[in-house]
C-alpha cells in the first residue's frame, strides 16, 4: 500500500518515517522550513535508542503525488482545507488525529473513512526533526472505519503499521476510544497555558470532570478509562536509559505555543466539549475558558507558561461565575 502522510509533525512524522525505515512506499506533505529540511536531510525520527534518517518524497501538495491511502495527520483546524485539497482522490482517508470531528467533517468529502485511537508520545520542535519518546514501542494505533465497523482495508493498514513497529489492531467501536483520548486531551489547554509546573494538574481536573460530565449528560458512549488502562498495559515505556536526554517537554499545544505556530487545536478538543453542552443544553464554562484563553495566547504569540495554576483557576471561577 502506498502511504501519503498528509501533515508529518510529531505524530505523523514519526508514523511516516517508521513505515518508510520499514520499507514502505511513503510520501508526506509539508510546508515551510520543515518541508525544506526533509527535501534536503531528509526526516530525521529521534527516539529513545538514536537517531533514523530516512529519505521520502515530501511535498506541499497533495495533488503532487499519487497514493492509494491518505492520513491526515494535520490538527482539527487545519482539516478542512486539507480535504478541499484531496478532491479527485478516491481511496481511504485515515484521520490519525486528536478530537471527534475530524471524521465527520471527512466523511462529507470521502467515502471510506478511518478513525486512529493515537496513543503516541511524540514532539516536532525544530524544522526536520521529529521525536518518538516511548520504546521499544513508540505508539498504539488502534482503527476501525468511521461511524463504526471494520473492514479489509482496516486490516491492511493495522498490519502495516505492525510491520513499523506499533501496536495495531482494527476496532468496530473506534469512536468509543477516541472519545475517550479527547477526555485525556482537555487539559492539553491548561498545560500549555501554564507549563508542566507544580498545581498544573489540579488546575486541569476542574476541565476533565466538566467533559466526563457533558459527554455523560450528552448519552455518548465512551470507552472508560479501565479500559484505556487496560489497552495500554506495560506497551508504553519511557526508557530511563533514553539518549534523549530531558523528559518530553509537553503535549501538542505545548509545543504550537512554543513554535509560535499562531494556532491551537484547543476549538477541536475543549471546544468539543463546550458544543455538545451547547446542543445538549448543558453549559461548559469550564472548558470555555480553557479554549478562550489558549486560543489567546496563541494569537498573541505567548509561549508556554504565561499564566500560573492560580491564574488560571481564578479565570475559572469568573467565567463560570458569569455563565460563560
Amino acid at each position: 500500500m502506498r502511504w501519503l502522510m498528509y501533515g508529518a509533525g510529531a505524530v505523523g512524522g514519526v508514523v511516516a518515517g517508521r513505515l518508510a525505515a520499514a520499507g514502505h512506499d511513503v510520501a508526506v506533505v509539508a510546508r515551510g522550513a520543515h518541508l525544506e529540511a526533509i527535501r534536503r536531510d531528509g526526516l530525521t525520527v529521534r527516539e529513545p535508542s538514536g537517531d533514523t534518517v530516512v529519505k521520502l518524497d515530501a511535498v506541499e501538495h497533495p495533488a503532487d503525488t499519487g497514493k492509494d491511502v491518505v492520513v491526515l495527520g494535520m490538527k482539527g483546524m487545519d482539516t478542512q482545507a486539507a480535504l478541499v485539497a484531496l478532491e479527485g482522490f478516491d481511496g481511504p482517508v485515515v484521520c490519525l488525529q486528536n478530537g471527534v470531528a475530524n471524521e465527520r467533517a471527512a466523511l462529507r468529502h470521502f467515502a471510506r473513512v478511518y478513525g486512529v485511537h493515537v496513543i503516541l508520545p511524540a514532539s516536532h520542535l525544530e524544522p526536520g526533526v521529529v521525536i518518538a519518546h516511548c520504546a521499544p514501542v513508540p505508539g498504539v494505533l488502534d482503527l476501525g472505519r468511521f461511524p463504526s465497523g471494520s473492514d479489509s482495508t482496516a486490516e491492511a493498514l493495522a498490519r502495516d503499521l505492525e510491520s513499523a513497529g506499533f501496536v495495531s489492531q482494527p476496532r468496530a467501536d473506534i469512536m468509543r476510544w477516541k472519545y475517550r483520548k479527547l477526555l485525556m486531551n482537555l487539559g492539553n489547554a491548561v498545560e500549555a497555558l501554564c507549563g508542566r509546573v507544580d498545581g498544573v494538574d489540579a488546575a486541569a481536573a476542574p476541565v476533565h470532570a466538566e467533559g466526563e460530565a457533558v459527554l455523560r449528560h450528552a448519552g455518548i458512549d465512551v470507552a472508560s478509562a479501565a479500559e484505556d488502562r487496560e489497552r495500554r498495559g506495560d506497551i508504553m515505556r519511557w526508557p530511563s536509559d533514553s539518549k534523549l536526554g530531558a523528559a518530553r517537554a509537553g503535549g501538542s499545544s505545548w509545543q504550537s505555543l512554543a513554535r509560535g505556530t499562531g494556532t491551537v487545536e484547543a476549538d477541536y478538543l475543549n471546544g468539543e466539549i463546550v458544543l455538545l453542552g451547547r446542543l445538549h443544553g448543558m453549559p461548559a464554562p469550564v472548558n470555555e475558558t480553557a479554549r478562550r484563553l489558549v486560543q489567546r495566547a496563541a494569537r498573541q504569540g505567548l509561549g508556554p507558561g504565561s499564566m500560573t495554576p492560580a491564574e488560571f483557576l481564578e479565570a475559572v471561577s469568573l467565567g463560570t461565575n458569569d455563565g460563560r
